[in-house]
């Protein structure tokens, strides 16, 4: 994916780990740099690229620390099984400092096993342009990737970049030791204090998922405060519950919506099979502007996802807007939606009849109990015939779409 304007220059981030992803037999350290600034211009990306490489230095020859160096590449020491974490605990840190717009490359195996569930909710509320290069194709990938490489493709045969050590460090994540010289860094490293520390206070080699406790329902900003909600409502898990009039769905939501700031045009979408819904119900939704569609339950699911394509083509690109899911069934639906999370700028609400077991890797701007929604205006089920039969069958004022 060719580079925009607001990208072409801007920082590049490189984040590397030695020991997935080494350097090939034939090629020097020093063309490590020369083959990933070349395959960035490729791309119409030239912005400053910082590279730091992680690995077990102590097994890392000292001609390849040597080249990697001389050629503004870091190199930080860890734990083989801490490398991850301290590569992720980095990449936070450089979020944090380095605002969009801005770029994010990582060179490892480990991005689908154990860097993907939390990154890709940090990327849904910020997002960066995201490289990926490997060793071994993840088979399976929900970041939405920028641009990706073999790693042993990715290195080129262009000559080591020419220059000397400046700017690069050395960097000893056990102790917390940085140094700008090598023999300096070589020495810690063979040191009694640092096999201490290693030993004594070993790193958790777990990685941190820093959006976890990420709180929920948070107040409307300005950019959304009047921004349209677009709800795709599945009757089929979160049906309308016994005791409550179907004509409270829609200024229900609204309600629950405006305590947290939201103030724009609500559109509603009910999916289901509705030869199973008793008439009053869909004639009290379609009363307050709530379109039904039916569908039968094999393909509810892709249904609803493909009218939200449809709606996503017919709003324009990075248009703040909301998308609200109530459904029990939202892992059907999440691999399509953090797709659209990641790469617009929407908000997504979400509203269940039962909490989850497990967190999704969705971010949430909101969430509800479906009943909980419903129980701001509670009303009792009435008979909606002005005759009081309860036998007529008229579909007047009802608009269906057939999915």
């Amino acid at each position: 994916m060719k580079a925009t304007a607001e990208y072409a220059t801007a920082n590049i981030a490189v984040w590397w780990d030695m020991k997935d992803c080494p350097i090939p037999e034939g090629y020097e350290a020093g063309q490590v740099r020369s083959s990933l600034e070349a395959a960035f211009k490729e791309q119409g990306y030239s912005g400053p690229v910082s590279i730091t490489a992680y690995g077990d230095q102590t097994q890392t020859p000292d001609h390849i620390l040597k080249g990697l160096l001389s050629t503004e590449v870091s190199v930080a020491h860890t734990k083989s099984e801490s490398t991850s974490y301290f590569m992720y605990e980095d990449l936070v840190k450089w979020r944090r400092l380095n605002p969009p717009p801005a770029t994010m490359m990582i060179i490892s195996d480990q991005v689908g096993d154990k860097f993907t569930w939390d990154l890709v909710r940090l990327q849904q509320r910020t997002l960066y342009k995201l490289f990926l290069a490997y060793l071994v194709k993840p088979e399976y990938m929900v970041l939405s990737i920028s641009e990706q490489w073999c790693w042993k493709k990715l290195l080129s045969s262009s000559p080591p970049a020419a220059g000397v050590q400046a700017g690069a460090k050395c960097y000893c994540k056990s102790c917390n030791y940085d140094s700008e010289y090598l023999n300096h860094f070589k020495k810690h490293l063979s040191s009694y204090s640092h096999s201490r520390e290693e030993y004594v206070n070993p790193t958790d080699h777990k990685l941190v998922r820093y959006t976890e406790d990420w709180g929920r329902n948070y107040k409307a900003t300005p950019e959304f405060a009047t921004a349209k909600i677009q709800v795709w409502w599945d009757m089929l898990t979160c049906p309308i519950p016994q005791g409550y009039d179907a004509r409270q769905v829609r200024p229900s939501i609204e309600a629950a919506v405006k305590e947290l700031g939201y103030y724009g045009p609500v559109s509603i979408t009910s999916y289901g099979d509705h030869k199973h819904t008793p008439l009053q119900a869909l004639q009290a939704l379609s009363s307050t502007g709530v379109d039904i569609a039916h569908t039968v339950s094999d393909v509810t699911y892709s249904r609803m996802f493909s009218d939200m394509l449809e709606w996503h083509r017919n709003n324009p690109p990075q248009t703040a807007a909301i998308i609200m899911l109530i459904s029990d069934n939202v892992e059907i639906l999440d691999c399509g939606l953090v797709g659209l999370l990641q790469e617009n700028n929407y908000n997504f609400f979400l509203a269940y009849s039962f909490r989850p077991y497990k967190m999704s890797y969705l971010l949430t701007s909101a969430e509800w109990l479906w009943e909980s929604i419903l129980s701001g205006e509670k009303r009792l089920l009435q008979n909606c015939s002005s005759s009081g039969s309860g036998n007529d069958q008229s579909t007047v004022g009802i608009l269906f779409k057939i999915t």
